[in-house]
């Protein structure tokens, strides 16, 4: 595993422009909700920055794809699932060692398939609070919003 990444969450201005010294990469995330109110973290694959912890699934958008276009094919290559509703919900820009990375969530709560771990990485249906870890630092906005709309004032994490 690499050195721990931390989060630096930009102010509004910087999220828009990526900043003046290094190009943002843009990525869609996926966040699958379940009728019951879970939700799907998969762990990142062997091989990929951050092995080993949890995130919501998605990826980086190709030249000429919108975020809609690109989470529909990372679900498919990485679960093997194809979406229905894609919802988009909110966008935060990540400032990680490694790159800085404009992160567009969107809510899936339509899909079809069963999910199939394509890239031999883990998956947990989750509720708060979470019971995996490590947890990406970028997953933790998305855990914050899950719990002002959920009313929960406990712990996000064990």
């Amino acid at each position: 595993m690499t050195d721990r990444p931390t989060l630096l969450v930009a102010d509004a201005a910087l999220a828009r422009s990526g900043g003046p010294d290094r190009p943002v990469v843009e990525v869609a995330v996926g966040v699958l909700i379940r009728a019951n109110g879970d939700f799907l973290l998969t762990s990142r694959p062997e091989g990929k920055v951050y092995a080993g912890y949890w995130e919501f699934p998605g990826g980086k958008l190709e030249p000429g794809e919108s975020v809609e276009q690109a989470l529909a094919r990372e679900l498919l290559e990485e679960l093997g699932i194809q979406t229905g509703q894609i919802l988009r919900w909110k966008i935060e820009l990540v400032d990680y060692p490694h790159a800085l990375v404009r992160l567009h969530f969107c809510k899936v709560p339509d899909w079809s398939g069963d999910l199939q771990m394509r890239e031999a990485q883990s998956f947990a249906w989750q509720q708060l609070p979470v019971t995996v870890a490590p947890v990406l630092p970028g997953t933790l906005p998305v855990l914050q919003w899950l719990a002002a709309e959920r009313g929960f004032d406990g712990l996000l994490y064990l």
